[in-house]
């Protein structure tokens, strides 16, 4: 029961950041922004991750996940509701980044606390019921954003958003979610160094790889409402192609447990990533909305697999007392390249055009599979 209702509130609050995202790249394109600035606005999202999640990893090995997820929740209700109060573009400019550090916030306490619900043969299980159930969110974030905005305009569609990481803020604060009980570190956590994770070979492809995986993910939550919108698309159209592909992620990682009896995490990894670049490479030749949402299915069938694996790889392999510390840095890695590429892409899309940064992802994914390739399976 833990477990579930651990997954049950952290979704609330992965709807909600999914929504924001949405909210925030279609109020920027109603406020006549370009696709640089929406680039700029997405490549916020991660900024403040990319430079405090290790530190946020190494807070949750020292103190926990409660009270990161609990202030993590916190925010983000603050941070929605700041562009209902505070009209305007400038206002996003704050909000972003503020959103993506106090979500991170609560992610990687999630991410960290479910590897340690049950014993290791249970973990690849166990995220991948958190992967599905993220999936469902990503679903009903965009699709609750998309429909608040079409009927009650950007400002309600905010505080809508807001509501979803309250209540998880309350249930932590007044112990309905009852959480894992926090496990110390070990004798060498404090004296290790960060080059010692990146020099883990096994570690340091899981977190190449990954990386490119959330490259391509990030492309496709930035650039569809920018497409969507050049080809005639409404808002609730957009929302639809975003679910499209969140149901995908869902639908595979039911099917994960058959999938993995038969490929190997490796195989899995290198293989989305060729279906993912295939995709890209198509993408920004299709108007048709219906050609649109089975290319968005096609593409979150091949990235959503990857996630649960990878999680189960990390804390198999991470140092003991260093769980906190691995996901941080997975997630330092991950922002990253989700803070860059925006920008890369709203430049060349502004430069280029949109068909340009879609080629673009796809020649780095399709160059990227070549790492998985050369790692020898057991």
């Amino acid at each position: 029961m833990p477990l579930y209702l651990l997954i049950f509130f952290s979704t609330l609050n992965h709807s909600a950041f999914m929504g924001a995202r949405v909210t925030v790249s279609l109020y920027a394109i109603h406020l006549q922004a370009t696709p640089f600035t929406v680039g700029t606005l997405i490549g916020l999202f991660g900024l403040l991750p990319m430079l405090f999640s290790l530190a946020i990893g190494r807070l949750i090995d020292r103190v926990g996940g409660r009270m990161p997820m609990l202030v993590g929740s916190v925010v983000v209700a603050i941070g929605m509701l700041l562009p209902a109060l505070i009209p305007g573009l400038g206002t996003l400019y704050v909000v972003c980044p503020l959103l993506g550090l106090a979500y991170v916030s609560s992610h990687l306490s999630v991410q960290s606390m479910v590897g340690f619900i049950g014993t290791a043969e249970d973990r690849p299980a166990n995220f991948s019921y958190l992967a599905s159930a993220f999936a469902a969110s990503s679903f009903a974030g965009p699709m609750l954003a998309g429909l608040s905005i079409d009927w009650l305009g950007y400002g309600p569609a905010f505080t809508i958003l807001a509501l979803l990481p309250i209540v998880t803020a309350t249930a932590i604060a007044t112990n309905r979610l009852k959480l894992p009980p926090h496990r110390p570190q070990g004798p060498l956590a404090g004296k290790a160094r960060v080059a010692d994770l990146l020099g883990h070979g096994e570690l340091r492809r899981v977190f190449v790889i990954t990386g490119l995986h959330a490259i391509a993910w990030e492309l496709f939550s930035f650039m569809t409402p920018i497409y969507g919108s050049q080809v005639g698309l409404s808002a609730s159209a957009i929302g639809a192609l975003m679910a499209s592909f969140a149901t995908a992620t869902f639908v595979v990682r039911l099917a994960l447990p058959f999938i993995t009896r038969r490929v190997t995490p490796w195989r899995l990894l290198r293989d989305t990533m060729l279906i993912a670049a295939a995709v890209y490479a198509v993408f920004p030749q299709m108007t048709h909305f219906v050609m649109l949402m089975a290319l968005a299915f096609i593409l979150g069938m091949a990235l959503g697999g990857s996630q649960p694996m990878v999680m189960a790889l990390v804390h198999e392999t991470a140092p003991e007392g260093r769980t906190g510390e691995a996901v941080g840095l997975r997630a330092t890695i991950v922002t990253a390249g989700q803070t860059l590429m925006p920008l890369l892409f709203g430049a060349l899309g502004s430069a280029l055009g949109v068909t340009a940064a879609f080629w673009s992802a796809a020649v780095a994914l399709a160059l990227g599979s070549r790492i998985a390739r050369k790692r020898r399976t057991p």
